[in-house]
């Protein structure tokens, strides 16, 4: 009979290459990890992996498990959160990911309120920016993820419960002395001679767009993934940037002045979950405890 655990492993082994990889990804070791593997071959009746220099690869059987995996490990956690609310929530698990922001600003208020209603109910954070946090929803290694969209995007999220919870704004940020720190507002061309700071991947294209829109191609000088950094470096005169206010909240712009973007640039900040994961109520209450939090 093929377990749950198995699956976990053989997926951790072909994300990651090898055993000794997949056990430092799990927190196990890697006996552990080879022994589940032997076990888990026994129960399919055929060879799953096989070496290839110093990584595993998998056989086209191992294919088919890994493919289904993801499937049967969502619908395992469904069921396995429903059983767990018979009880009041009092053995809920929520697995939550989000972006950097999100998690300084909208989290802890939302994961607080829950703690004080739901004392038994567990989450879980960790972090990765969209898409990726769409992928892990999906490939059932979440049960929320936080994510955004810009406007005028076409995220793929129609299989997907989308809670929208906040209208992000973006600001530009100049440095203190800049020719523009004092103006009411500004438009993307205004900045078009300037160098730039970009942030994280998804953030950098919708800059790039956002930017031959108006007529220029942005020289990009600086791209981080760390807000703090663009403040940072921003406020040492070395470029400007757009944020969005969120990431701001958290952060004291030492040195750089924001400034008001015309016209509105704005991004839609939502949390998704899945069909038969939006019927958990551990889900649910999370859910709803960021919605609560949002306008917060």
């Amino acid at each position: 009979m093929i377990e749950a655990r198995h699956l976990r492993v053989l997926r951790a082994v072909a994300a990651a290459g090898s055993f000794s990889a997949a056990a430092r990804r799990l927190g196990c070791t890697q006996p552990a990890v080879s022994q589940q593997m032997k076990a888990l071959e026994t129960s399919a009746g055929t060879p799953l992996l096989v070496r290839a220099g110093r990584e595993m690869r998998l056989t086209q059987a191992g294919e088919v498990l890994v493919r289904h995996a993801a499937a049967i490990l969502t619908g395992l956690t469904a069921a396995e959160e429903e059983i767990a609310a018979i009880a009041g929530l009092r053995a809920g698990r929520v697995r939550l990911v989000s972006f950097p922001s999100g998690s300084s600003t909208l989290v802890p208020s939302a994961l607080a309120a829950l703690r004080a209603a739901h004392p038994g109910t567990r989450v879980s954070l960790v972090e990765a920016e969209p898409p990726r946090s769409v992928e892990m929803l999906r490939e059932g290694d979440c049960d929320v993820a936080l994510a955004f969209r810009y406007d005028g995007a076409t995220a793929e999220w129609d299989d997907l419960i989308v809670r929208p919870l906040l209208t992000d704004r973006l600001v530009g940020l100049v440095p203190e002395g800049h020719r523009l720190a004092g103006a009411d507002a500004i438009t993307i061309a205004d900045l078009a001679a300037e160098p730039w700071i970009a942030g994280c991947p998804r953030c950098r294209r919708q800059l790039v767009e956002m930017c031959e829109r108006a007529g220029f191609t942005p020289r990009i000088d600086f791209a981080t993934d760390d807000t703090p950094a663009v403040i940072g470096l921003v406020g040492a005169g070395l470029g400007v940037a757009v944020l969005p206010e969120l990431a701001l909240e958290s952060v004291r712009p030492k040195g750089a002045r924001t400034v008001t973007v015309e016209p509105a640039l704005q991004r839609e900040i939502v949390a998704l979950t899945l069909p038969d994961l939006a019927q958990v109520p551990a889900v649910a209450a999370t859910l709803d405890q960021l919605t609560r939090a949002a306008p917060r």
